[in-house]
């Protein structure tokens, strides 16, 4: 089995407008995938917004340390799900039952690297 991570990007404003019976009934969805897959989760978070995002960047003169993302972009990630699958087929199949109501998911296979 290999291991996949979810990325689930969205519109962060259209939070703003949601309500919280929409917010609730999202969550009863993430808490059906979750249990729909049991099988396969390994773990799952959703993020705080971007505007608590802190970046670090390495540069000529040391590092750099700045508020917010990397980039600013409309979408921006909101969430993850790490999943083990048989390959990447079995990965999208989970990760298209995954509740998106403002954006999309990705799938990315994790790397195995040995420091040994």
């Amino acid at each position: 089995m290999s291991q996949y991570l979810i990325l689930i990007y969205g519109d962060e404003a259209s939070w703003d407008g949601a309500s919280p019976e929409f917010v609730e009934q999202l969550h009863k969805e993430h808490a059906a995938f979750q249990q729909a897959n049991a099988g396969a989760v390994r773990a799952g978070e959703a993020l705080h917004r971007t505007g608590t995002a802190t970046s670090i960047r390495k540069d000529a003169g040391g590092v750099t340390v700045t508020d917010g993302p990397f980039a600013e972009t409309k979408e921006a990630l909101g969430g993850f799900y790490l999943v083990e699958a048989a390959d990447l087929d079995a990965a999208i199949a989970v990760a298209q039952q995954v509740p998106a109501p403002f954006g999309g998911v990705e799938v990315r296979p994790i790397r195995t690297i040995d420091f040994g």
